[in-house]
């Protein structure tokens, strides 16, 4: 979610409360499934933070509309995608094949959305505020180059785990290995349009 688009202090203070609650979400996310992976390996991630993980990824959905309504600059296409491809995850993989979670990927893909998202929640509640740290700005614009790929890795490798499931539906395994394809674009319009943003900060930041 990108800044709130006009000065309205009722839409920023909305923002902050929005972003903050979310960051704080987020990080349960990612405090359950470190401390679950470390103490009880991987195997036992869903049964601790997924029903969670769930929720929380479906709160973001709020981020479309905003996105549509002009509440904040973010580009519709790029916000649905990446919100539509998450709900697939959580909703279309793990919900009704819940032993998919059992592979490695599902941690690691949890822990770079986690992360990713406690990073840029805190970063615009902070941005909002006028008060964000340079190590949060540094964070938001370089740890995608790791943890898109992770995140991107990790979901592709569930998809395709699904589509191997024995007495899955023709149609359903059809439409998964249409999603991989999809896949291929639909990373490269996110990466590089992270790429873009980073230019934009860095070049604002040197004044140029």
């Amino acid at each position: 979610m990108a800044n709130a688009s006009s000065s309205s202090p009722l839409r920023s203070a909305y923002l902050v409360v929005y972003n903050a609650l979310s960051a704080a979400a987020w990080s349960i996310v990612l405090y359950k499934t470190a401390l679950t992976w470390y103490t009880s390996g991987h195997q036992e991630v869903f049964f601790e933070v997924g029903e969670w993980t769930k929720w929380t990824q479906t709160a973001a959905a709020l981020e479309i509309l905003h996105s549509l309504l002009g509440v904040v600059r973010s580009p519709v296409l790029t916000t649905v995608m990446q919100v539509s491809s998450r709900f697939l995850l959580v909703w279309g993989i793990v919900h009704p094949y819940p032993f998919v979670s059992a592979a490695p990927t599902y941690s690691s893909m949890l822990i770079a959305w986690s992360v990713t998202e406690v990073i840029r929640y805190s970063f615009f509640a902070t941005a909002i505020l006028g008060m964000c740290p340079g190590v949060l700005l540094w964070l938001r614009y370089n740890t995608f180059f790791i943890l898109y790929p992770v995140g991107i890795f990790s979901e592709v490798s569930l998809i395709w785990l699904t589509t191997k499931i024995g007495g899955l539906e023709s149609m359903i395994r059809i439409a998964l290995y249409a999603i991989l394809v999809i896949y291929v674009p639909g990373s490269y319009i996110l990466y590089t349009y992270m790429m873009k943003q980073r230019a934009r900060v860095i070049k604002a930041a040197s004044g140029k």
